[in-house]
């Protein structure tokens, strides 16, 4: 029996995450928006997509939080998107409430089940969802590190002309301008990357991810990214149901680890079927020591707003 993986959000993230669950035939799928017939509608169309991908997955749409009952999974990707001129920090407020609605919607329903964060400002709603939620730290995570990551090594093989299969990289931190892109974990074919690029080229490559984001956003005009985000969600729960065992950057509860503690932030971590199932720590140089603390900063700073206002 297939294990159910809710998505709260029929938008063009969570629409596209359902897309990669039923592709694969993965888990069957609840869709869930306020909007009346849209989760519905997109349920129906990617049911009558399944035949042609040999899928037997279960698609299906719902405006009522009674009918999440019971998931493995929960991906929380509803809120308010970004707009050109905006940074993920202007939706706080806003996508505060959402979260908070959403988690207390959902969470009694399926107590058992793992919390994946999407919406942001990422790593804060992922403090937010889990105080909510009331459940145990491990089981709430922010998607936002793997994204980061697979941007910058879509940046690295563009400038290097090598595939993105052969490059592994790192980004810690806070899932906004001041994420920290790790060079010195960062690999081509177990190669690390300072050895194969000039310090110019990396430094130019790390600003493109930290506002890769905003990039796409002023491509777009009238949204934010969705295929990759989704595809980054889709990574993480694969990885809990099938209890893989990967290790991801995801926003973690850190209790000490990295000398941080009581905060949400971006950092490898092993996923499996219990959610973060380890915090990895890494030596981290003066400058990379620096730079991760200037985001964990920025983090509580916004913090502070949702908790005391």
């Amino acid at each position: 029996m297939r294990k159910k993986v809710t998505v709260i959000g029929a938008g063009n993230v969570g629409a596209s995450t359902a897309q990669l669950i039923a592709h694969e035939g993965l888990a069957d799928v609840l869709l869930f928006d306020i909007s009346e017939g849209m989760p519905q509608g997109k349920a129906l169309d990617l049911s009558e997509a399944c035949p042609l991908w040999n899928s037997s997955a279960s698609i299906t749409g719902t405006n009522t939080y009674a009918d999440t009952s019971g998931s493995a999974v929960i991906a929380i990707t509803a809120g308010f998107p970004r707009k050109p001129g905006t940074s993920r920090d202007d939706l706080l407020h806003a996508n505060a409430g959402v979260i908070r609605d959403t988690v207390s919607g959902v969470s009694a329903l399926s107590p058992d089940s793992i919390l994946i964060i999407v919406t942001n400002p990422m790593d804060v709603m992922a403090q937010v969802a889990w105080k909510v939620s009331g459940f145990a730290p491990h089981k709430v995570i922010g998607m936002g590190g793997i994204l980061d990551s697979s941007r910058f090594r879509t940046f690295i093989s563009l400038e290097t002309k090598i595939s993105p299969s052969d490059i592994e990289a790192l980004v810690m931190g806070g899932h906004g301008d001041l994420m920290v892109p790790m060079p010195r974990f960062t690999t081509v074919k177990g190669i690390p990357l300072p050895d194969i690029m000039s310090k110019d080229k990396i430094d130019r490559l790390i600003e493109r991810t930290r506002h890769g984001g905003a990039e796409i956003v002023n491509l777009l005009k009238t949204g934010s990214a969705y295929y990759a985000p989704a595809a980054a969600t889709y990574h993480m729960i694969k990885a809990v149901l099938l209890d893989e065992k990967r290790v991801f950057p995801c926003a973690a509860y850190l209790d000490g680890q990295y000398g941080v503690r009581g905060t949400y932030v971006g950092v490898p971590v092993v996923l499996g079927e219990n959610g973060v199932e380890r915090i990895i720590e890494l030596d981290l140089n003066e400058d990379e020591e620096r730079d991760f603390r200037k985001s964990v900063s920025s983090v509580q700073n916004l913090l502070g707003i949702i908790e005391f206002n």
